[in-house]
């Protein structure tokens, strides 16, 4: 059979398998192997080019082309028309007046949803909002505000180092140093942020988690005003009827010191929720306050202490596990 005839014979072929009535998807692809797959009928007549003159080569070429191109056209067409086939048999008895299926539309994190109300509450009574580095030197972290060398808190065991003198914060309170070295007082802020802790991770610590810090710097600042504040944030967030108190306590960097507890109906106990104090004078004097004209208040609390407070949670790591059997729920 001549070249010439074996063209005709695969074009005429192809078309009659093609065009066939009832031909399946299935079957559509066993064709497009037998005539265009890489071993197909057509890529056959490319090796046979060889056996042909030098003259005859470049017109049977494009012959072959020719034929290539008409076969995979018509197979793209065919295939089209089984898929719109397809889909018009699956579709055909949909009702589309019907309501459509609902997408899951996600929420806001309950960590970011408490945040948020915090940040409202302060931003509600005048406070502003500052960030600070994750990543800083000791002497923010710990040196300027009055924690010495020898504290329990710079060993490796709850630190977590960079190099010799690099952290990651463990604390926001290290932004309360940034602030009060770029700014002249009088100075409001909270500084919500994540720190770290190198802490055995349970059911109450995780070795990472948020704090947000409050530093109000002026003149004639009283341990009153501070317990004011607090009394009206704890109440705006966990309500009017909710039993709080102060107790004395110590930090390197206020003085006097206290930590706030939140009475835990359902644990029927006291909760500690806050720390906070006045700053020491100290602190001031380290960043070139006039401590004897300017004095003010600190605090600091943890994200998710309220938010497992406010929402009854009685797990922390379950804000870091992505379970949506969790999450849904806000």
């Amino acid at each position: 059979m001549s070249f010439e005839s074996e063209l005709k014979t695969i074009k005429s072929a192809f078309n009659s398998a093609f065009t066939s009535p009832g031909i399946t998807s299935d079957k559509l692809e066993l064709l497009r192997i037998q005539y265009l797959g890489r071993k197909g009928e057509i890529a056959s007549l490319f090796n046979k080019i060889g056996q042909i003159s030098d003259a005859e080569k470049p017109l049977l070429g494009k012959r072959i082309n020719e034929l290539k191109y008409e076969c995979q056209s018509l197979y793209d067409n065919v295939k089209k028309r089984i898929s719109a086939d397809i889909c018009y048999e699956e579709n055909k008895y949909v009702d589309y007046t019907l309501p459509g299926i609902p997408y899951n539309i996600g929420t806001s994190h309950p960590l970011e949803t408490i945040m948020d109300e915090i940040k409202s509450i302060f931003t509600s009574i005048g406070f502003s909002i500052a960030y600070g580095p994750e990543i800083d030197d000791e002497y923010h972290n710990f040196d300027a505000l009055n924690i010495p060398k020898h504290h329990p808190a710079r060993d490796m065991q709850d630190t977590f180092f960079i190099d010799k003198s690099t952290v990651l914060r463990t604390h926001t309170s290290n932004v309360q140093i940034h602030l009060m070295e770029i700014m002249e007082p009088p100075l409001k802020y909270i500084v919500p942020g994540r720190v770290y802790r190198n802490e055995a991770i349970s059911y109450k610590s995780y070795c990472l988690f948020h704090q947000i810090e409050g530093l109000y710097i002026n003149k004639n600042v009283t341990f009153s005003e501070l317990k004011g504040t607090l009394e009206y944030f704890i109440h705006s967030l966990f309500g009017r009827d909710t039993k709080i108190r102060f107790r004395p306590s110590y930090f390197p960097f206020t003085e006097p010191s206290a930590e706030v507890d939140l009475w835990d109906d359902e644990r029927n106990q006291w909760m500690e929720i806050l720390g906070c104090g006045m700053v020491d004078p100290q602190v001031l004097n380290n960043v070139g306050y006039n401590s004897d004209q300017w004095d003010g208040y600190a605090f600091g609390l943890g994200i998710e202490r309220m938010a497992m407070l406010k929402y009854k949670i009685n797990d922390i790591r379950l804000f870091y596990k992505n379970d949506l059997r969790f999450l849904e729920q806000f």
